[in-house]
């Protein structure tokens, strides 16, 4: 791999060992993959942040890489295991809080921000249309390959955070104008109403190409959230970092897709998708925000009970930016009335709930896909009207 005169330097130790060390990981990547070139990244968002997923190891890595290293670029932290500010409320225990903060004591230190989201183009962190980023979030990552038109790899949580220190990544993959191209058309023939219907949509399709690039036809409209879903739920599904919509995504016309292999998908497929990801009818809590809910998501919650009480209690997941903004609008305090939390920082995944929890219903079809072996949950996959 080609390295310009300023990487050898940094390599050799010029910015010192931690430096290099990162350095070096980065280079060994890109050789796996036949990188012929670093290149500069604007933006990194580091996964691996709850010390449910880390544990004493990943904290002792941490703290070793703290006490030299300084990130070079804007990097965003993925959810960490609880809310850093409430966690009593949660049912957090007192031990379980004091090694998550030793681990956001040592991001800190780095210079990264504490914004504890899977939803960073929500919360500050937005790059631009073919921007080059090294994130490490699988539902970011989709978001902003395919939504934004920014270019990342599916990185690790080292090989991103090497890339935060450094401010480089290895040129491969989807950095590639022609790892772009889409494999596959899926035609949509199913009534998609709402954000969960595009989550089993995308879990269905995930399913069936793994790792590949979808190109969807037939999908009329969908926003933010809907293409958050959707994306979420193929990289959980299959591992799909990227996908186009026809007339909705920002590279959609830039390939050819004459001749490529079709799928149709029905209304019978995204059905089976919510049978297929429920084993619980009843359910001891509801958590929604995987991804972290936008502030839209919590305001179509909160009309949708209006006065009443909410047949189930239930969390919302989101960052602690979007959390704030809501609490100056008032909505926690019709989420609360209706026997809701707005929890920041965490999510349902990653917290330790099945120390709470044994039954949990979702309306993100990712969740419902990790929790039974994240957090041995049986688990009640449904829109989100019907769970509250």
């Amino acid at each position: 791999m080609y390295l310009t005169p300023e990487q050898e330097k940094m390599l050799d130790g010029e910015e010192g060992e931690i430096v290099a060390r990162m350095l070096r990981l980065l280079v060994r990547l890109g050789e796996v993959y036949k990188a012929e070139k670093m290149i500069e990244v604007s933006s990194a968002q580091i996964a691996g942040v709850s010390y449910k997923s880390i544990e004493d190891a990943g904290l002792e890595f941490l703290e070793d890489i703290a006490k030299e290293a300084r990130v070079k670029i804007l990097t965003y932290l993925n959810p960490a295991g609880m809310d850093l500010e409430k966690w009593e409320e949660m049912g957090i225990s007192k031990e379980f809080a004091e090694k998550q903060m030793a681990i956001i004591n040592a991001f800190k230190k780095m210079g990264i921000v504490i914004s504890a989201t899977c939803t960073p183009y929500l919360a500050g962190n937005l790059p631009r249309y073919r921007q080059h980023i090294a994130w490490s979030e699988s539902s970011a990552v989709s978001f902003a390959n395919s939504v934004i038109g920014a270019r990342t790899n599916r990185e690790g949580g080292p090989s991103a955070l090497a890339a935060a220190i450094t401010g480089l990544t290895p040129y491969y993959g989807l950095h590639l104008d022609e790892n772009r191209e889409p494999d596959f058309i899926i035609d949509v023939k199913a009534n998609l109403l709402n954000p969960t219907d595009f989550a089993a949509l995308g879990y269905h399709v995930g399913e069936e190409i793994k790792n590949k690039i979808p190109y969807f036809r037939g999908i009329k409209d969908a926003d933010v959230d809907d293409l958050k879903q959707m994306g979420a739920a193929m990289a959980a599904a299959g591992a799909v970092a990227m996908y186009h919509v026809e007339g909705i995504t920002p590279e959609a016309n830039e390939y050819e897709i004459k001749g490529k292999e079709k799928i149709e998908v029905g209304n019978e497929d995204v059905e089976e998708v919510y049978s297929k990801l429920s084993n619980s009818g009843d359910v001891d809590i509801v958590i929604f925000g995987c991804p972290h809910a936008s502030l839209n998501e919590i305001i179509k919650i909160a009309k949708f009970l209006g006065n009443r009480k909410a047949k189930r209690n239930f969390w919302i997941c989101t960052s602690r930016a979007v959390k704030e903004v809501a609490e100056r609008m008032g909505i926690n305090e019709k989420i609360e009335k209706a026997g809701g939390k707005i929890i920041a920082d965490t999510c349902m995944v990653v917290s330790p709930i099945e120390k709470i929890f044994e039954k949990t219903g979702v309306n993100s079809a990712k969740a419902a896909h990790y929790l039974p072996s994240f957090c041995n949950q049986k688990v009640l996959f449904a829109r989100m009207e019907e769970l509250i």
